[in-house]
Protein backbone atom coordinates (compact mmCIF):
# COMPACT_ATOMS: atom_id res chain seq x y z
CA UNK A 1 0.00 0.00 0.00
CA UNK A 2 1.60 3.62 -0.99
CA UNK A 3 2.34 6.09 1.80
CA UNK A 4 -0.57 8.26 1.62
CA UNK A 5 -3.09 5.54 1.74
CA UNK A 6 -0.95 4.32 5.23
CA UNK A 7 -0.66 7.75 6.18
CA UNK A 8 -4.90 8.17 5.57
CA UNK A 9 -5.80 4.27 7.43
CA UNK A 10 -3.17 5.87 10.09
CA UNK A 11 -5.16 8.75 10.60
CA UNK A 12 -8.59 7.38 10.58
CA UNK A 13 -8.17 4.61 12.72
CA UNK A 14 -6.36 6.64 15.50
CA UNK A 15 -9.21 9.33 14.74
CA UNK A 16 -11.98 7.09 15.92
CA UNK A 17 -10.28 5.31 18.46
CA UNK A 18 -10.44 8.72 20.21
CA UNK A 19 -13.54 10.19 19.04
CA UNK A 20 -16.13 7.10 18.64
CA UNK A 21 -17.03 9.11 15.26
CA UNK A 22 -17.23 7.76 11.80
CA UNK A 23 -14.36 9.68 10.16
CA UNK A 24 -15.64 11.93 7.06
CA UNK A 25 -13.25 13.15 3.75
CA UNK A 26 -13.55 16.87 4.95
CA UNK A 27 -12.57 16.22 8.35
CA UNK A 28 -8.56 15.21 6.38
CA UNK A 29 -8.72 17.56 3.47
CA UNK A 30 -6.55 20.13 5.37
CA UNK A 31 -4.50 17.20 7.00
CA UNK A 32 -3.35 15.94 3.55
CA UNK A 33 -3.88 18.93 1.38
CA UNK A 34 -5.76 17.29 -1.34
CA UNK A 35 -9.62 17.86 -2.46
CA UNK A 36 -12.43 15.98 -0.72
CA UNK A 37 -13.01 14.10 -4.40
CA UNK A 38 -9.18 12.81 -3.68
CA UNK A 39 -9.53 11.93 -0.34
CA UNK A 40 -12.97 10.52 -1.10
CA UNK A 41 -11.57 8.19 -3.51
CA UNK A 42 -8.50 6.74 -1.62
CA UNK A 43 -11.15 5.67 1.30
CA UNK A 44 -12.98 3.81 -1.21
CA UNK A 45 -9.93 1.90 -1.80
CA UNK A 46 -9.61 1.63 1.40
CA UNK A 47 -12.88 0.31 1.56
CA UNK A 48 -12.67 -1.97 -1.35
CA UNK A 49 -9.69 -3.26 0.16
CA UNK A 50 -11.64 -4.46 3.29
CA UNK A 51 -9.72 -1.82 5.69
CA UNK A 52 -12.49 0.26 5.88
CA UNK A 53 -16.54 -0.13 6.56
CA UNK A 54 -19.76 2.16 5.88
CA UNK A 55 -21.40 3.23 9.17
CA UNK A 56 -25.38 3.03 8.45
CA UNK A 57 -25.50 6.62 10.39
CA UNK A 58 -23.68 8.40 8.68
CA UNK A 59 -21.56 9.08 5.37
CA UNK A 60 -17.91 8.17 7.01
CA UNK A 61 -16.28 5.23 7.44
CA UNK A 62 -14.69 2.99 10.61
CA UNK A 63 -11.81 0.86 10.62
CA UNK A 64 -12.97 -3.04 10.18
CA UNK A 65 -11.49 -5.91 11.86
CA UNK A 66 -8.91 -5.82 8.81
CA UNK A 67 -8.03 -2.13 9.28
CA UNK A 68 -7.33 -2.31 13.10
CA UNK A 69 -4.96 -5.77 11.97
CA UNK A 70 -3.34 -4.14 9.13
CA UNK A 71 -2.63 -0.82 11.58
CA UNK A 72 -1.29 -2.65 14.29
CA UNK A 73 0.95 -4.86 12.12
CA UNK A 74 2.50 -1.98 9.97
CA UNK A 75 1.64 0.81 11.30
CA UNK A 76 1.36 1.71 15.19
CA UNK A 77 4.18 3.06 17.35
CA UNK A 78 3.80 2.01 21.16
CA UNK A 79 3.56 5.17 23.36
CA UNK A 80 5.58 6.54 25.79
CA UNK A 81 4.04 6.29 29.76
CA UNK A 82 3.85 9.85 30.91
CA UNK A 83 6.61 10.36 33.49
CA UNK A 84 3.68 10.28 36.53
CA UNK A 85 2.59 6.40 35.01
CA UNK A 86 5.81 5.84 35.40
CA UNK A 87 6.75 6.76 38.59
CA UNK A 88 3.32 4.88 40.06
CA UNK A 89 4.32 2.18 38.22
CA UNK A 90 8.21 2.19 39.37
CA UNK A 91 6.55 2.86 42.74
CA UNK A 92 5.03 -0.61 43.10
CA UNK A 93 8.19 -2.65 41.45
CA UNK A 94 10.59 -1.21 43.57
CA UNK A 95 9.13 -2.24 47.17
CA UNK A 96 10.63 -5.22 47.93
CA UNK A 97 7.84 -5.61 51.07
CA UNK A 98 5.96 -7.05 48.50
CA UNK A 99 5.76 -10.51 46.79
CA UNK A 100 6.88 -9.90 42.19
CA UNK A 101 3.17 -11.41 42.05
CA UNK A 102 1.62 -9.16 44.27
CA UNK A 103 3.29 -6.02 42.21
CA UNK A 104 2.33 -7.50 38.83
CA UNK A 105 -1.33 -7.82 40.23
CA UNK A 106 -1.00 -3.77 41.92
CA UNK A 107 0.36 -2.61 38.60
CA UNK A 108 -2.63 -4.37 36.43
CA UNK A 109 -5.04 -2.48 38.46
CA UNK A 110 -3.36 0.98 37.85
CA UNK A 111 -3.75 -0.18 34.04
CA UNK A 112 -7.15 -0.81 34.13
CA UNK A 113 -8.09 2.57 36.07
CA UNK A 114 -6.06 4.61 33.82
CA UNK A 115 -7.33 3.06 30.33
CA UNK A 116 -10.99 2.36 31.35
CA UNK A 117 -10.78 -1.34 30.20
CA UNK A 118 -10.46 -4.51 32.21
CA UNK A 119 -6.97 -6.13 32.88
CA UNK A 120 -6.65 -9.46 33.93
CA UNK A 121 -3.31 -11.63 34.99
CA UNK A 122 -3.19 -15.29 34.66
CA UNK A 123 -0.37 -17.21 37.27
CA UNK A 124 0.54 -20.35 36.92
CA UNK A 125 -2.55 -22.53 38.21
CA UNK A 126 -4.30 -25.82 38.46
CA UNK A 127 -6.05 -25.33 35.58
CA UNK A 128 -2.93 -26.93 33.77
CA UNK A 129 -4.10 -29.93 35.57
CA UNK A 130 -5.58 -33.10 33.41
CA UNK A 131 -9.38 -34.01 34.73
CA UNK A 132 -7.86 -37.88 36.84
CA UNK A 133 -12.13 -38.70 37.87
CA UNK A 134 -14.89 -37.05 39.10
CA UNK A 135 -17.41 -39.29 41.14
CA UNK A 136 -20.16 -38.82 42.70
CA UNK A 137 -20.58 -39.36 46.49
CA UNK A 138 -24.51 -40.01 47.50
CA UNK A 139 -25.42 -38.33 51.09
CA UNK A 140 -28.98 -39.34 50.78
CA UNK A 141 -31.51 -37.07 51.70
CA UNK A 142 -31.43 -35.61 48.17
CA UNK A 143 -27.83 -34.49 48.53
CA UNK A 144 -24.55 -35.84 46.77
CA UNK A 145 -20.92 -34.59 46.68
CA UNK A 146 -18.74 -34.54 43.37
CA UNK A 147 -15.47 -34.54 43.81
CA UNK A 148 -13.22 -33.79 40.75
CA UNK A 149 -9.69 -34.89 41.08
CA UNK A 150 -6.59 -34.14 38.57
CA UNK A 151 -3.77 -35.57 37.51
CA UNK A 152 -1.40 -33.60 39.95
CA UNK A 153 -3.03 -34.51 42.59
CA UNK A 154 -5.82 -31.36 42.94
CA UNK A 155 -9.24 -32.01 44.22
CA UNK A 156 -12.20 -29.73 44.76
CA UNK A 157 -15.35 -31.25 46.24
CA UNK A 158 -19.26 -29.68 45.41
CA UNK A 159 -22.19 -30.59 47.93
CA UNK A 160 -25.29 -30.42 45.44
CA UNK A 161 -29.27 -30.62 46.82
CA UNK A 162 -30.69 -32.64 44.32
CA UNK A 163 -34.94 -32.04 43.21
CA UNK A 164 -36.92 -34.63 44.34
CA UNK A 165 -37.76 -35.25 40.55
CA UNK A 166 -33.85 -36.34 39.71
CA UNK A 167 -32.82 -39.84 40.31
CA UNK A 168 -29.29 -40.19 42.18
CA UNK A 169 -28.65 -43.31 40.12
CA UNK A 170 -28.90 -40.48 36.46
CA UNK A 171 -26.21 -38.03 38.07
CA UNK A 172 -23.94 -41.48 39.01
CA UNK A 173 -24.65 -42.23 35.49
CA UNK A 174 -23.44 -38.86 34.07
CA UNK A 175 -20.54 -38.95 35.96
CA UNK A 176 -19.20 -42.57 34.57
CA UNK A 177 -19.89 -41.21 30.62
CA UNK A 178 -18.07 -37.82 31.70
CA UNK A 179 -15.19 -40.28 32.86
CA UNK A 180 -14.92 -42.21 29.95
CA UNK A 181 -15.47 -39.38 27.44
CA UNK A 182 -13.36 -36.84 29.20
CA UNK A 183 -10.73 -38.25 31.03
CA UNK A 184 -7.14 -36.53 30.55
CA UNK A 185 -8.63 -33.40 29.38
CA UNK A 186 -7.09 -30.15 30.17
CA UNK A 187 -9.37 -29.19 33.18
CA UNK A 188 -9.86 -25.24 30.95
CA UNK A 189 -11.50 -27.30 28.19
CA UNK A 190 -13.59 -29.21 30.31
CA UNK A 191 -16.93 -26.86 30.66
CA UNK A 192 -16.56 -26.67 26.45
CA UNK A 193 -15.98 -30.49 25.63
CA UNK A 194 -18.99 -30.74 28.95
CA UNK A 195 -21.39 -28.78 26.80
CA UNK A 196 -20.54 -30.20 22.95
CA UNK A 197 -19.75 -33.55 23.30
CA UNK A 198 -21.13 -34.85 26.67
CA UNK A 199 -24.50 -32.93 27.00
CA UNK A 200 -26.05 -34.16 23.77
CA UNK A 201 -25.33 -37.92 24.45
CA UNK A 202 -27.08 -37.75 28.60
CA UNK A 203 -29.74 -36.00 26.59
CA UNK A 204 -31.19 -39.27 25.00
CA UNK A 205 -30.06 -41.36 27.96
CA UNK A 206 -30.86 -38.89 31.30
CA UNK A 207 -34.08 -37.76 32.08
CA UNK A 208 -34.44 -33.89 33.30
CA UNK A 209 -30.55 -34.20 31.15
CA UNK A 210 -30.60 -30.04 32.08
CA UNK A 211 -30.07 -30.08 35.49
CA UNK A 212 -27.90 -32.80 36.19
CA UNK A 213 -25.43 -31.26 33.57
CA UNK A 214 -25.88 -28.28 35.28
CA UNK A 215 -24.47 -29.83 38.47
CA UNK A 216 -21.74 -30.72 36.66
CA UNK A 217 -20.32 -27.70 34.94
CA UNK A 218 -21.26 -26.29 38.42
CA UNK A 219 -18.52 -28.21 39.89
CA UNK A 220 -16.14 -27.88 37.07
CA UNK A 221 -16.28 -24.36 36.98
CA UNK A 222 -15.60 -23.89 40.86
CA UNK A 223 -12.69 -26.03 40.60
CA UNK A 224 -11.43 -23.59 37.74
CA UNK A 225 -12.55 -20.80 40.26
CA UNK A 226 -10.86 -21.96 43.38
CA UNK A 227 -7.62 -23.39 41.70
CA UNK A 228 -7.09 -20.82 39.34
CA UNK A 229 -4.58 -17.62 40.01
CA UNK A 230 -6.76 -15.18 38.07
CA UNK A 231 -6.56 -11.31 38.92
CA UNK A 232 -9.63 -9.57 37.01
CA UNK A 233 -9.51 -5.86 37.30
CA UNK A 234 -12.11 -3.36 36.22
CA UNK A 235 -14.93 -6.04 34.92
CA UNK A 236 -17.45 -2.87 35.39
CA UNK A 237 -14.72 -0.25 33.11
CA UNK A 238 -15.15 -1.77 30.02
CA UNK A 239 -18.96 -0.94 30.58
CA UNK A 240 -17.82 2.84 29.87
CA UNK A 241 -16.66 2.19 26.50
CA UNK A 242 -19.80 3.76 24.50
CA UNK A 243 -19.48 -0.05 22.26
CA UNK A 244 -21.46 -1.00 25.41
CA UNK A 245 -24.23 1.00 26.08
CA UNK A 246 -26.90 -1.94 24.53
CA UNK A 247 -27.92 -3.40 27.81
CA UNK A 248 -28.25 -6.81 26.06
CA UNK A 249 -24.69 -6.60 24.74
CA UNK A 250 -23.62 -5.48 28.58
CA UNK A 251 -25.16 -8.21 30.08
CA UNK A 252 -23.70 -10.81 27.60
CA UNK A 253 -20.22 -9.44 28.04
CA UNK A 254 -20.95 -8.98 31.84
CA UNK A 255 -21.75 -12.77 32.20
CA UNK A 256 -18.37 -13.55 30.24
CA UNK A 257 -15.99 -11.35 32.56
CA UNK A 258 -17.67 -13.81 35.58
CA UNK A 259 -17.24 -17.05 34.11
CA UNK A 260 -13.48 -17.67 34.97
CA UNK A 261 -13.46 -20.43 32.20
CA UNK A 262 -13.69 -17.89 29.70
CA UNK A 263 -11.58 -15.89 31.37
CA UNK A 264 -8.61 -18.56 31.32
CA UNK A 265 -9.05 -18.42 27.41
CA UNK A 266 -7.24 -15.21 27.17
CA UNK A 267 -3.94 -16.80 28.59
CA UNK A 268 -1.33 -16.80 25.83
CA UNK A 269 -0.08 -20.30 25.18
CA UNK A 270 2.19 -19.33 22.20
CA UNK A 271 5.71 -19.60 22.75
CA UNK A 272 6.59 -16.88 21.62
CA UNK A 273 6.83 -13.86 24.19
CA UNK A 274 6.10 -10.76 21.79
CA UNK A 275 2.99 -9.02 22.62
CA UNK A 276 0.11 -10.46 21.04
CA UNK A 277 -2.94 -8.76 19.74
CA UNK A 278 -6.39 -10.65 19.24
CA UNK A 279 -9.02 -8.47 17.21
CA UNK A 280 -12.59 -9.87 17.16
CA UNK A 281 -13.02 -12.87 15.60
CA UNK A 282 -9.24 -13.74 16.35
CA UNK A 283 -9.52 -14.43 20.33
CA UNK A 284 -11.44 -17.32 21.95
CA UNK A 285 -13.25 -14.74 24.40
CA UNK A 286 -15.87 -12.77 22.58
CA UNK A 287 -15.73 -11.67 19.11
CA UNK A 288 -16.93 -8.10 19.85
CA UNK A 289 -13.43 -7.91 22.29
CA UNK A 290 -10.06 -7.16 21.43
CA UNK A 291 -7.56 -8.72 23.75
CA UNK A 292 -3.59 -7.60 24.24
CA UNK A 293 -1.62 -9.93 26.00
CA UNK A 294 2.15 -11.00 27.48
CA UNK A 295 3.40 -13.90 28.43
CA UNK A 296 5.81 -13.16 30.96
CA UNK A 297 8.21 -15.63 33.00
CA UNK A 298 9.15 -15.66 37.27
CA UNK A 299 11.43 -18.14 38.02
CA UNK A 300 10.77 -20.76 35.41
CA UNK A 301 6.79 -20.41 35.55
CA UNK A 302 5.01 -18.83 32.61
CA UNK A 303 1.87 -16.34 33.56
CA UNK A 304 0.15 -13.71 30.95
CA UNK A 305 -0.70 -9.61 31.31
CA UNK A 306 -3.78 -9.04 29.42
CA UNK A 307 -5.78 -6.01 28.74
CA UNK A 308 -9.23 -6.38 27.50
CA UNK A 309 -11.64 -4.00 25.76
CA UNK A 310 -13.24 -3.16 22.50
CA UNK A 311 -12.06 -3.54 18.98
CA UNK A 312 -11.51 0.63 19.05
CA UNK A 313 -9.32 -0.05 21.57
CA UNK A 314 -6.37 2.55 22.72
CA UNK A 315 -3.45 0.35 20.48
CA UNK A 316 -0.75 2.30 20.34
CA UNK A 317 -1.29 3.38 24.79
CA UNK A 318 -2.44 -1.03 25.75
CA UNK A 319 1.19 -2.11 24.00
CA UNK A 320 3.28 0.70 25.10
CA UNK A 321 1.89 0.00 28.74
CA UNK A 322 2.12 -3.61 28.86
CA UNK A 323 6.04 -3.12 27.58
CA UNK A 324 6.73 -1.41 30.41
CA UNK A 325 5.33 -3.57 32.72
CA UNK A 326 6.85 -6.54 31.11
CA UNK A 327 10.22 -4.69 31.21
CA UNK A 328 9.64 -4.26 35.21
CA UNK A 329 9.08 -7.83 35.35
CA UNK A 330 12.84 -8.29 33.76
CA UNK A 331 14.28 -6.14 36.26
CA UNK A 332 12.84 -7.47 39.34
CA UNK A 333 12.80 -10.95 39.22
CA UNK A 334 12.69 -12.19 42.81
CA UNK A 335 9.19 -14.34 43.67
Amino acid sequence: MDERKNNLLKVIVETYIKTVKPVGSKALCDLFGCSSATIRNEMAILEEMGYLEKNHISSGRVPSEAGYRYYVKNLMEPEKLTGSEMLQLQKIFANTDILLSDAINKCMDIISDITNYTSVVLGKSSVDNNLLQINIIDLRNNQVVAVVCTDKGNVENKTFNLPDTINVKEVIKTSEIINKMLVGTPINDVGKRLELEVKPVIKNQIRQYETVYNIFYDAFNDFVNNNSNIHVTGKTKIFEQPEYSDINELKRLANKLEDNNLITKVEEVSDEDDIKVYIGDENEFDSNCTIIRKKYHVNGEEGTIAVIGPKRMDYQRIVGLLEYIDDAIDNRKDT
